[in-house]
């Protein structure tokens, strides 16, 4: 399984699903440009000491991403999607892909995605925070794969 983020915008999010997949050993891919560098002090000190532990590709662009992606499933949330990410059926190799916090993926990106899923919140509510988003959905798929590899 693979976090994809395309365009993250805020150092200390990206900070934190680093941590959140280094404690899970689920690969990440940082599609830029990004909205902060690589040696942000905001996003070291977000994702503490487990930099060396996380899997973290940078790739420049979108198109790169979903070209080495063809054998798997691109399986974006949105907050306009119809389907809950609860009924969805995960798998190992899927690819779980979100957009920037203060755009959302954009319909070029969304609109090449296999699936488009959303995270259930109340009606008058926009979005939820990127890194509590990932961490939700990721324990959802790690939970029907049986938490693979982990104690």
């Amino acid at each position: 399984m693979i976090i994809a983020l395309y365009e993250p915008e805020i150092p200390q999010n990206t900070g934190n699903i680093i941590r959140l997949c280094a404690n899970t050993g689920v690969k990440l891919s940082l599609v830029g440009p990004l909205g902060f560098t690589m040696r942000d002090k905001q996003l070291r000190r977000a994702g503490l000491d487990y930099h060396e532990y996380a899997d973290i590709r940078r790739i420049d662009r979108w198109e790169t991403l979903y070209s080495e992606c063809a054998d798997s499933r691109i399986v974006g949330f949105s907050s306009k999607a119809k389907m809950p990410y609860d009924l969805y059926d995960f798998q190992d190799s899927d690819v779980l892909l979100f957009g920037p916090e203060t755009r959302g993926l954009p319909q070029c990106v969304s609109g090449q995605c296999d699936v488009l899923l959303r995270i259930p919140m109340m009606p008058e509510s926009r979005s939820l925070n990127l890194s509590n988003s990932v961490a939700v959905v990721l324990y959802e798929a790690l939970r029907q794969q049986k938490f693979p590899g982990m104690e």
